[in-house]
């Protein structure tokens, strides 16, 4: 390639743009059997009704901090779903999601330790819902996950308002590649 010619689309290489540090999952909720794998799956439509909606937001743009904010749309009226981020993408079975991602990954499987299964160590939200059934959550933790190991974000099933028993997986989240941050590269937020 003539210099000249090089030295003319040196500035377009550099107008490309950066990937960006928030990522943005829209969907509705379906079936896991769906023809197409879906970006949201119900286990437990009673609770995540089919069509209802949810929107999740993943920003990195504060090295070494993610900031995850979770809005649903539909779901069941009055409830208190524990929400976590889990190692494994969606599937048909609900299991398929894995475990809860971990920064400091406990030896121990599953994890109970409180050394290991704390807030600082997995990224864990509550949503409440209101009357209509839409709710919004958000949370941060001072860690960025490892590039392609929190792959979805799992509602457990809770109970009503005021109780807490996360122990039944109600609807999953897939979550895109990127969410981990692979496009800055190993250290980014080191």
């Amino acid at each position: 390639m003539p210099a000249p010619l090089a030295a003319a689309l040196l500035p377009l290489v550099l107008l490309t743009p950066a990937a960006s540090p928030v990522s943005v999952t829209e969907a509705d909720f379906d079936p896991a059997t769906a023809f197409v794998p879906p970006a949201a799956v119900s286990h437990a439509p009673d609770l995540v009704p089919y069509g209802s909606h949810v929107r999740v937001v993943v920003d990195r743009s504060v090295p070494g901090r993610t900031v995850l904010t979770m809005s649903v749309a539909g779901v069941a009226a009055g409830h208190e779903f524990p929400v976590h981020l889990h190692t494994s993408p969606c599937g048909a079975d609900p299991a398929a999601s894995g475990p809860h991602y971990q920064d400091a990954v406990d030896p121990v499987s599953p994890s109970t330790d409180p050394a290991y299964a704390n807030d600082r160590n997995e990224l864990r939200l509550t949503l409440r819902t209101d009357e209509r059934g839409d709710g919004t959550t958000a949370g941060s933790v001072a860690w960025l996950p490892r590039p392609g190991e929190a792959r979805s974000l799992v509602l457990h099933a809770g109970s009503p308002a005021g109780a807490h028993a996360a122990a039944d997986r109600a609807a999953c989240v897939n979550l895109p590649d990127g969410t981990a941050g692979e496009e800055y590269g190993e250290g980014y937020g080191e």
